[in-house]
């Protein structure tokens, strides 16, 4: 219990006591309060001072309230902070069941069975099952809630009825089901690990056979393997478009069929593979992508816990930018500027709303948004620098643009952590000088610059130039 000698604010207790929403803590409080639960009044007494108080006080001040003593007992407090915890986690716990009903179900059917109650077991039995075919999801929670239930029914059966067998085939049946399902989440997220880190050493060598083994399967009657398996050959030939859009129809086919937490990783997989797909030049998926994500939203996919992730909300922004769909994007970085994290919320949407200016040629507004915001996060910092350097030159404000590059040149070479940015950033720098220094009526002189932009390995804004260039050539 180790962790109960730093201060309050970094104990778990209070971590995890942060982590209620206004609804939790209300529900929380009235748990504590409960005999039956809890019948110490100084736990009660705790909670209130580490959940009202701003900021939460002292160990001393809060054992001096609790106890009303002087004298301070480190050890009696750390004890009393273990309780509450403990509470606090079988909170959770018995709130996490109440949020999942076929599993009080399912728990409910087992003990009436344990306690030789064959009719009030049969009742819930009954009742469950049809709980399980109304409800749409056929994922794979579905089938291992299938799965238990006939288990306990087969239990409850072989009790006078030894020689039945029918229940241990559909026992069986969807053992497999939930077998294949598993393996191949399991299988998807080994071939879209290896595809990111393609040199860390993968052992795999039985997914052929068994891909081969589940394609000859009856898998389109259950969705979730027939999703998988698309999924699969999606990430395992991410060259054969065909199996791109065979994985994003069955997604958008059946969708209902899982949670919303699931959905979201199936997306995320789809939406990376669009993304890979831009970066080898596909310019098609830019397209695909951005209905993707429009699709995310619109279904809450691509929200966690209500919350959008401000990397995400970035990548939409850039999608829609390069469909030139300028007016949805406005409509989005307005519409779900305050899904994002409060304290990357204002700094997220000054950045992509000053992206939407630059890209509507509003420059103005652009430098507006961008010279009076503070991005502490030293690549959002570089990236809005490398904004206002593009401002600055198609407004041909080339005196306050060498001025600019000048600071930003300062400003990397004083962050030693930028690693494979740092090169990214300083060609950039580089060739936006080479552009000014350029005669623009020397073609050679262009053509040569030409040539070094296009064969420079690291240069993020390499079609930028280029399309500088190639307008001075006018090619």
């Amino acid at each position: 219990m180790s962790y109960y000698l730093c201060g309050m604010e970094k104990s778990v207790l209070y971590q995890v006591l942060q982590s209620l929403s206004p609804t939790e803590r209300n529900a929380f409080r009235k748990f504590l309060e409960s005999p039956y639960f809890n019948q110490r009044k100084d736990l009660i007494e705790l909670y209130t001072l580490m959940i009202v108080s701003s900021p939460v006080p002292d160990k001393v001040e809060i054992w001096k309230k609790i106890s009303g003593s002087s004298l301070y007992d480190e050890q009696k407090l750390r004890l009393l902070m273990s309780y509450l915890l403990q509470l606090t986690e079988r909170f959770l716990v018995i709130k996490a069941l109440e949020d999942n009903p076929l599993q009080q179900d399912l728990m409910l059917a087992s003990t009436y069975r344990k306690r030789g109650m064959p009719e009030a077991f049969e009742r819930t039995r009954k009742e469950l099952e049809r709980k399980l075919e109304k409800q749409p999801l056929r994922d794979l929670d579905y089938y291992e809630w299938s799965q238990q239930l006939q288990w306990e029914h087969f239990q409850q059966v072989y009790v006078n009825q030894p020689t039945e067998i029918e229940l241990l085939h559909l026992i069986s049946e969807l053992s497999d089901i939930s077998y294949y399902i598993r393996k191949m989440r399991l299988i998807c997220l080994m071939t879209a690990h290896q595809s990111v880190y393609p040199n860390v050493r993968n052992e795999y060598k039985d997914i052929p056979a068994f891909i081969e083994r589940l394609a000859q399967l009856s898998w389109k009657s259950h969705p979730a393997l027939e999703v998988y398996l698309l999924c699969y050959r999606m990430l395992h030939e991410p060259d054969e478009n065909r199996h791109f859009h065979a994985f994003k129809n069955a997604l958008f086919d059946h969708a209902a069929r899982f949670s919303k937490e699931e959905m979201h990783g199936l997306y995320i997989w789809a939406i990376n593979h669009c993304v890979r797909s831009l970066n080898a030049g596909k310019s098609e998926y830019v397209d695909e992508v951005l209905e993707l994500y429009k699709e995310g939203l619109r279904k809450e996919y691509l929200l966690e816990n209500g919350i959008l992730s401000r990397f995400t909300y970035h990548n939409i922004v850039a999608a829609g930018l390069q469909t030139q769909d300028l007016e949805w994007v406005r409509f989005f970085i307005n519409e779900y500027k305050n899904k994002l994290e409060k304290k990357y919320r204002e700094s997220a949407f000054s950045f992509n709303l000053a992206r939407l200016e630059y890209a509507s040629k509003r420059y103005d507004y652009v430098l507006e948004l961008l010279q009076k915001a503070n991005y502490r996060d030293p690549l959002r910092n570089l990236a809005a620098k490398t904004l206002l350097l593009k401002t600055f030159f198609e407004t041909k404000e080339f005196d306050t643009l060498q001025s600019h590059l000048d600071a930003m040149r300062n400003y990397i070479h004083r962050k030693r952590v930028l690693g494979y940015h740092r090169t990214n950033y300083l060609n950039i720098i580089k060739y936006t000088e080479k552009l000014i220094q350029t005669d623009p009526y020397n073609r050679k002189a262009l053509q040569k610059l030409r040539q070094e932009v296009t064969e420079e390995k690291v240069l993020t804004e390499k079609n930028y130039f280029l399309q500088w260039i190639q307008a001075e050539l006018k090619i």
